[in-house]
């Protein structure tokens, strides 16, 4: 099957994990709030929603200020492994799918669209993750740990998807469900699908806004490019 053109049409999606493909955000709640009481603190519900998108060394530097502990490169490297540690625990099992996720995944594969995973979780973690959502429909990943520490909201994680694939990213539509994800996809030059989940995305350019990924198609997806 051909796939589509990459110089007019929809060249391909690139898809944020947790909280878009899979409800994995729940089981990132267990783990950093166990982080903080470990920490000898505690984590409110509001200062956790700050933190949903960002990259693990951001995670734990914010952990050591709510808690009262000085921040410095060994404290934040040593509470990296632990979540690291509890989180490969909880993605050890098989992780809930978003409404629509393996749907929309399993459509767009079939139509020959390329897809790439885009996500700040680091390596370790994405690759036990993948045993639920399944490599088989990702052409590359491009994962927290691999970017060069430019994290989203840097436009890093998703120039380079784009690049993997050898398309523009002015023809990707990104997923996305936060608004670190979302600034990083639109900064790169992504039409931008967002999908809230637990914190609210402020709308902007190319930001395109759905209730959830149930029912979404390849032709639903090349309509909102521009």
């Amino acid at each position: 099957m051909a796939s589509p053109s990459t110089s007019d049409g929809l060249a391909a999606v690139l898809w944020d994990m947790d909280g878009t493909l899979v409800d994995s955000e729940k089981l990132w709640d267990v783990a950093l709030y166990e982080a903080a009481e470990w920490l000898g603190g505690t984590l409110s519900e509001e200062r956790r929603m700050t933190l949903v998108g960002s990259n693990m060394d951001a995670t734990s530097t914010c952990l050591l200020e709510v808690t009262g502990n000085t921040v410095t490169p060994e404290k934040v490297a040593e509470t990296n492994e632990w979540i690291r540690r509890r989180t490969s625990g909880l993605f050890d099992d098989a992780l809930p799918w978003r409404p629509g996720a393996r749907e929309a995944l399993a459509e767009l594969r079939s139509a020959g669209v390329p897809m790439a995973l885009v996500t700040s979780t680091e390596r370790e973690l994405t690759d036990l993750a993948l045993n639920t959502i399944g490599r088989e429909f990702f052409e590359a990943t491009v994962c927290g740990d691999e970017v060069d520490g430019l994290n989203k909201p840097h436009p890093r994680p998703y120039l380079k998807a784009a690049g993997l694939l050898g398309v523009p990213p002015e023809r990707c539509v990104a997923v996305e469900d936060s608004p670190p994800g979302t600034a990083s996809a639109a900064a790169a030059g992504c039409t931008v699908l967002v999908v809230p989940n637990d914190v609210e995305v402020e709308a902007g350019e190319r930001r395109v806004f759905r209730d959830s990924l149930v029912g979404l198609d390849t032709a639903t997806l090349a309509a909102l490019l521009p």
